[in-house]
């Protein structure tokens, strides 16, 4: 698992918006596998087969980081620790404890550590969402009810 909380410098910037474009004009959106040449440092190119799931996933990334974001990259069947949960979730320890304790989220334990599954997490991110969503949904149509002109 890559932790890396370091924003990309305005170079980097520029360079991963350059790549990003240059690579949608160039891959399959077929989903199939596709070959890219790769120049090594001596200049000799090597021909890589990349399934368009990493390709998609580099193209991603590079927006990312074109946007000025940092990026990590989770395994799906990672499991992360309360701190790293905390983060993903963009709320104190104390607070992910307390979601955990409350059963909002499934964790599990090793010796007095918990452990959340990064599926459960994200699960747990898109029901948040979703709530959000129909709350604003909800606030929205009270507001065509009331003729407050939003």
């Amino acid at each position: 698992m890559n932790t890396a909380t370091k924003l990309p410098t305005a170079e980097e910037i520029a360079l991963a918006k350059l790549g990003s474009q240059e690579l949608s004009a160039v891959i399959k959106t077929n989903g199939e596998a596709q070959r890219i040449n790769v120049i090594d440092k001596s200049g000799k190119t090597h021909e890589v087969m990349i399934p368009s799931s990493a390709l998609n996933m580099m193209i991603e990334v590079l927006t990312q980081l074109g946007q000025g974001n940092s990026v990590s990259i989770t395994p799906i069947h990672a499991e992360l620790t309360t701190q790293e949960g905390a983060d993903m979730l963009n709320m104190s320890r104390p607070t992910f404890i307390k979601l955990l304790d409350s059963k909002e989220i499934v964790f599990s334990r090793t010796g007095n550590r918990r452990k959340v599954a990064y599926a459960d997490l994200m699960e747990y991110k898109s029901r948040l969402e979703e709530n959000r969503l129909a709350a604003l949904a909800e606030l929205s149509a009270l507001d065509q009810e009331m003729d407050m002109g939003y």
